[in-house]
């Protein structure tokens, strides 16, 4: 069963979107300057990444069934993704701050509108 030409690009341009989006994030990797900056572009970057694979993949598969239903198989691997990659950002950042501080190395800042 072949997919038909507008579905084809559809899914190319939506995985070429989301290469563009990782591409951007391993460049705020190599720019910003200490690891709790660089930690931030990559977590949102592969969240949004993930969706956007994700809908293509629904689109990719859900034109391959015959009787032309949704194929939310994939929504399991999303929902998952969306769970664990804030809280492993979270726990990276935790693990970051109590090396510095057994370090004794000066902690960042804090925010500027918390006091």
């Amino acid at each position: 069963m072949t997919m038909p030409p507008w579905t084809e690009i559809f899914v190319a341009t939506l995985l070429l979107a989301s290469g563009v989006v990782v591409l951007v994030a391993a460049l705020g990797l190599w720019r910003l300057p200490d690891f709790f900056s660089r930690m931030h572009a990559p977590a949102l970057a592969s969240t949004l990444g993930a969706w956007i694979v994700t809908l293509a993949s629904i689109v990719h598969f859900t034109s391959h069934t015959e009787e032309g239903a949704l194929a939310l198989h994939v929504w399991l691997i999303i929902i998952v993704l969306s769970i664990t990659a804030p809280v492993t950002t979270i726990v990276l950042a935790r693990a970051a701050l109590f090396r510095r501080r057994q370090a004794g190395d000066p902690l960042p800042p804090p925010l500027a509108g918390r006091r």
